[in-house]
């Protein structure tokens, strides 16, 4: 796993979490979970492929 793919999620987490905190506290709640479901769906984009990865070389070490 590369070292950028890690600060991009932080950098999405941090950004998600202020831009919330600023939705939530002017009453809009609604936009602030789709926020944070979309924050959760492209940081799941960006690691499925990590997680296929992981299964196919569980995989090839047990010869399933």
């Amino acid at each position: 796993m590369e070292i950028a793919l890690i600060f991009k999620i932080a950098a999405v987490g941090i950004l998600v979490s202020i831009l919330s905190q600023i939705l939530k506290h002017s009453g809009r709640e609604e936009h602030a979970f789709l926020l944070s479901l979309a924050g959760l769906i492209l940081v799941l984009s960006w690691i499925i492929p990590y997680i296929y990865d992981l299964f196919v070389s569980v995989q090839n070490l047990f010869d399933l």
